[in-house]
């Protein structure tokens, strides 16, 4: 076999401009009847035979790469990006006026605890203006994320999803509730855990360690066991661990996260990020450290929610670890022995008064009642009143950890993604953020405050989040990109929901597009069903954002397994693509031509869109005609050099809208 070539890669941001041919997929009914509303354009005063499934007309369009909104108009064909651009001598079966509104990438929440009754429906996330949720934060979710997604998927989807694996359900597993130890055949049984759910598509591996019993692993054993992902390339999600032995220090524990990554070759998240307690005002602090882990060379990166209060079960982060040992029976019976339940409601005292404030800071949202009052009625102290509570049920609680220049600080950071930490709910005991996350940061951080500015807000929901996780054809405007799409009205958008009152809807998302179905129209869920499962593959890094400096991707060869025969070789793919994207500009540009000996598929790009990379890695997405047949295809294409399994031979992948599929070494000829 000839040696492999090498195949260059630096790396920026981009919209094409172009206008577009038509795509393979039948619309769908909402999208074959004219639009006449106030925003609406006849299709029938047109040509009969329009070219698109939808155009959204004159809208402020923000990429989601941070540069500035620019005015155009977006085509969707077969539910991906079609064109960007001036597009009024062309037409769709929908045409939407969408005027004065800003049209970004659909939002991605990265941090989901949506459930499977829900997802149908979606309606708090897509009011949102979200069309993408990943599953099993914070550790948690099954250990099969196959079943898992498919029992989510039954019944169809309005949004997209996807899972993390968890850390603390795979040591639940395997070491059980209790505190103890880890043997070295426990560890590889809990790698490999780890490793079956990579190769099924999960999104990283997301720990929760301040939850029991996940809570009980040394920091050495969490990395021995998120280790088996560093081929992977992939991030490290975490809600961090706050001990009695740390004095519940928050930003000891955001430290635990970077320095995990770090050992174990992933990319830290510091999940929902936040300074408690006695530590309020020190956020800097924790900044400085995650830029210093990044100028090691292991980038480091947050997810953050805009409210000043969480919520988890009330015993969670107040009982003490060593109580909870053994699960919720094993905690009841100490609650019983006189000795351990006066140690128990000291801890529960000193843990609150660190972290929430004292009593003040915990409310209860089933009961809509502060502790505080239940302590008054019950007359008994703190300690003894969540002792009363918990041996009733396991109940939700909010509980106040912080101060908001500290949220305004995080928020600002450049690395911090907007996640709410909710997910698709039926539930109406719950915490504001599942109805009004995204549209209270649009609307009171950036309208109202101006903490954040339009372009880097959308950023931050949409290609910050995709980049981190490892999305290469979502987070961005771009053609060949899905079409998730959301509109809003940057002069009405704002959250309403609070936690006396969490399932006010928010105001101001106008048209919601999950997959090129409408999901949302005039701010009402149109019951569509668009949305799809998505999964990761090795050759999809979790990855700081390259949309500004100028890059290049090139590759030229044949695309065949290593060990392919040369008569397989001979009847190989070949591919020759050359495409750079200029510092500032919104497109990309160059060559590509693809030809299939085997199938006789010939494929040629005729409209770029975006290229990102970082390293020796690179994508970017597009419109090509696709031979024979001369169809016109969305198309993905990955060139990586960076495969820890195959240093120095770089992978080629290439993915058509129709279905399409080609992967493997590159060999040059």
């Amino acid at each position: 076999m000839p040696s492999p070539r090498a195949t260059a890669l630096r790396f920026v941001t981009c919209i094409a401009l172009l206008a577009l041919g038509t795509g393979g997929r039948v619309p769908s009914a909402a999208q074959q009847a004219p639009e006449r509303g106030a925003r609406g354009l006849k299709p029938e005063a047109r040509s009969p035979e329009p070219a698109y499934d939808v155009i959204l007309r004159h809208g402020t369009i923000f990429d989601g790469t941070g540069a500035p909104g620019f005015t155009g108009d977006v085509a969707i064909v077969g539910g991906h990006i079609a064109a960007i651009g001036d597009l009024s001598r062309r037409h769709a079966r929908l045409e939407i006026d969408v005027t004065g509104l800003y049209v970004a990438p659909g939002f991605l929440n990265i941090h989901s605890h949506a459930t499977a009754d829900a997802v149908p429906t979606a309606v708090n996330m897509l009011t949102q203006g979200v069309t993408t949720e990943i599953l099993n934060p914070d550790g948690g979710g099954p250990t099969d994320i196959t079943k898992q997604l498919a029992a989510f998927s039954r019944h169809g989807l309005a949004e997209n999803i996807g899972a993390y694996v968890g850390f603390n359900s795979v040591w639940a597993e395997v070491m059980g509730p209790d505190d103890h130890r880890a043997s070295p055949d426990d560890i590889t049984r809990m790698r490999q855990i780890v490793t079956d759910n990579l190769e099924r598509g999960a999104w990283g591996v997301s720990a929760g360690l301040d939850y029991k019993p996940g809570y009980y692993a040394t920091t050495d054993e969490v990395v021995e066991v998120v280790s088996a992902a560093r081929r992977w390339r992939t991030d490290f999600p975490n809600h961090d661990r706050l001990t009695p032995e740390s004095g519940f220090s928050s930003l000891l524990g955001m430290r635990e996260t970077i320095a995990i990554g770090e050992r174990a070759g992933l990319v830290p998240v510091i999940t929902h990020m936040k300074v408690q307690g006695h530590e309020q005002g020190d956020a800097p602090q924790i900044i400085r450290s995650m830029d210093e882990a990044t100028a090691r060379g292991h980038y480091t990166a947050a997810d953050q929610y805009p409210y000043l209060a969480g919520e988890t079960s009330l015993g969670a982060l107040l009982v003490p670890g060593w109580a909870q040992a053994g699960g919720r029976d094993a905690m009841l019976k100490r609650f019983q022995d006189p000795a351990q339940h006066a140690r128990i409601v000291t801890d529960i005292e000193s843990a609150m008064q660190a972290r929430f404030g004292g009593p003040q800071g915990v409310y209860l949202p089933q009961e809509q009642r502060e502790l505080t009052d239940v302590m008054q009625e019950m007359k008994l102290g703190a300690g003894e009143t969540v002792i009363r509570l918990l041996q009733e049920k396991n109940r939700p609680a909010i509980l106040r950890f912080g101060i908001e220049s500290d949220v305004v600080r995080i928020m600002k950071n450049p690395v911090t993604a907007i996640a709410c930490d909710c997910g698709a709910t039926l539930e109406t005991h719950i915490h504001p953020r599942f109805y009004g996350t995204f549209p209270r940061v649009l609307g009171h951080y950036v309208r109202e405050t101006h903490a954040l500015t339009w372009p880097d807000a959308i950023r931050k929901m949409t290609g910050l989040p995709a980049s981190t996780i490892g999305l290469v054809d979502r987070g961005f405007l771009a053609p060949g990109m899905a079409a998730d799409v959301t509109v809003f009205d940057p002069t009405t958008v704002i959250d309403h929901s609070t936690y006396a009152d969490p399932t006010r809807p928010s105001d101001g998302i106008v048209d919601v597009f999950v997959n090129g179905e409408v999901a949302l129209r005039d701010g009402k869920p149109t019951g569509a069903r668009g949305g799809v499962v998505l999964t990761r593959t090795e050759h999809m890094p979790s990855r700081p954002m390259a949309t500004k400096g100028a890059r290049v991707l090139r590759a030229q060869g044949t695309v065949a397994a290593l060990d392919a025969t040369p008569a397989a070789m001979a009847a190989a793919p070949r591919v020759s693509l050359d495409v750079r994207q200029a510092a500032g500009a919104r497109r990309a540009g160059g060559t590509f031509r693809f030809h299939d000996p085997a199938s006789g598929t010939d494929i040629r790009m005729i409209g770029w869109g975006l290229l990102q990379g970082t390293g020796r890695w690179g994508t970017v997405t597009g419109i090509a005609r696709v031979m024979p047949g001369g169809r016109e295809e969305s198309v993905t294409l990955i060139v990586d050099r960076a495969d820890p399994r195959q240093p120095g031979t770089p992978t080629f992948s290439l993915q058509t809208s129709a279905g399409y599929h080609v992967e493997g070494a590159v060999a040059g000829h």
